[in-house]
């Protein structure tokens, strides 16, 4: 099914998604992006139904594309800090106050936005799967992370980042209770087997 191109045509709207919320290790992770007015793209969907190739094919699409893009990073030690939904509306805030266009209209993927910015939104559930702005940010949002998780895994290799990029593999919790945590890891968060 094809996405939609916009919500209305009276405004500048900035799709915005993150990545890595459910993770044990590491930042979550938000893009804001801004499409040109009738933008189309057939392969652009929510990153979640796209191969780790695809996605990262489509990363540069995106990034030469889109009118305005920005992407914030949020680290652990934040999160726990501010509790995994705040720091994740804080990381999408951030990537739109960083937009070289502001936008008029801020479409949320998720149910719930605490808004640091002076501009309308409105939250939409599968907001990934419905509106090419949403999906092109969530396709930011995850290869920027998984990139930082990739690096991470260079440093602390036993825990498998590269490939788990920090989620609640039974791998990983393995390696949490083989090798204990890590500065990466979010205290916050049940490290333990469930």
């Amino acid at each position: 099914m094809a996405l939609k191109p916009r919500y209305s045509d009276k405004f500048v709207e900035a799709g915005c998604d993150e990545a890595g919320r459910g993770c044990l290790a590491g930042p979550v992770v938000a893009a804001a992006v801004v499409l040109p007015t009738g933008y189309t793209n057939d392969k652009l969907t929510d990153s979640k139904q796209l191969s780790e190739r695809q996605r990262e094919a489509l990363r540069p699409v995106v990034e030469r594309d889109a009118l305005a893009w920005a992407v914030a990073v949020v680290d652990n030690v934040e999160i726990d800090r501010r509790n995994i939904l705040h720091a994740s509306t804080h990381a999408m805030c951030l990537a739109v106050k960083q937009l070289s266009i502001k936008p008029q209209l801020l479409l949320i993927d998720g149910n719930r936005f605490y808004n640091e910015t002076s501009i309308d939104y409105r939250c939409i559930v599968k907001g990934d799967a419905t509106y090419m702005s949403i999906a092109a940010a969530s396709i930011l949002a995850k290869t920027h992370r998984d990139e930082i998780m990739r690096q991470l895994s260079v440093q602390w290799p036993q825990y498998n980042w590269h490939k788990n990029k920090g989620y609640p593999t039974q791998e990983h919790y393995n390696a949490i209770q083989q090798y204990g945590i890590t500065p990466y890891h979010r205290m916050s968060f049940n490290l333990k087997m469930q």
